[in-house]
């Protein structure tokens, strides 16, 4: 039997691959992963990283030599730029928590030539901390995988294969990426969950459960 070499820290592909390994929620041919398709996870991440890096590096300088006296819009759209950085970075293979820190600092600079340009103006100096607020809570969901897998533009995980996903991530991970979906999406959610179960003679208890936490409202 040929070796399998996995990473120590796979991006998204690789770890989507991961979790249907051995899980009966997945059609049996994707419970074994062969070589190719563990070399094919691993080249698509790491195609990603490049990509990131070759784009984080042209923002940097960019952030960097932002004028004083730039322009808000300006300003606005690399801050935007930066919150997506920091989102795609949460994904990717190898370590990135010096990349995310680099990240937040230089936000914490823009939001800084921010409050400055709104002065004394109450109202937008409370948006600007609600911002922030929800921002903050935003980056902590990152912290789990699974919920970047999900929110990548070119994500992994499949519509067919949320249920089989959310079913059996770690509880916390299922937790988490229940809050990305609105009422509707939870209802098709929880559809799918169901029909999926159905294939199934037994059920383990936390299995129902998670059923059970897909409610909307």
């Amino acid at each position: 039997m040929t070796e399998l070499h996995f990473s120590q820290n796979p991006g998204r592909w690789e770890r989507h691959l991961l979790r249907k390994k051995d899980n009966p929620l997945f059609p049996e041919p994707e419970q074994t992963i062969s070589r190719e398709s563990l070399e094919e996870a691993q080249r698509l991440d790491h195609e990603e990283l490049t990509v990131f890096i070759t784009q984080f590096r042209k923002l940097i300088l960019e952030a960097v030599e932002l004028q004083p006296n730039a322009e808000s819009g300006q300003v606005l759209g690399i801050k935007e730029r930066l919150d997506k950085s920091y989102e795609q970075s949460a994904g990717l293979a190898d370590d990135q928590q010096e990349t995310r820190e680099a990240i937040l600092k230089l936000q914490e600079t823009i939001m800084a030539a921010v409050r400055k340009g709104a002065g004394a103006d109450s109202s937008a100096l409370r948006e600007l901390a609600q911002e922030e607020q929800a921002r903050a809570v935003h980056f902590q969901l990152l912290e789990y995988p699974l919920v970047a897998d999900l929110l990548a533009p070119d994500s992994p995980v499949g519509a067919e294969e949320l249920a089989p996903t959310l079913l059996t991530a770690p509880k916390e991970e299922f937790e988490a990426a229940l809050t990305l979906f609105d009422d509707d999406q939870l209802v098709l959610l929880r559809r799918d969950a169901e029909a999926l179960l159905k294939g199934f003679a037994e059920i383990p208890e936390e299995i129902r459960q998670r059923v059970s936490a897909i409610n909307p409202g």
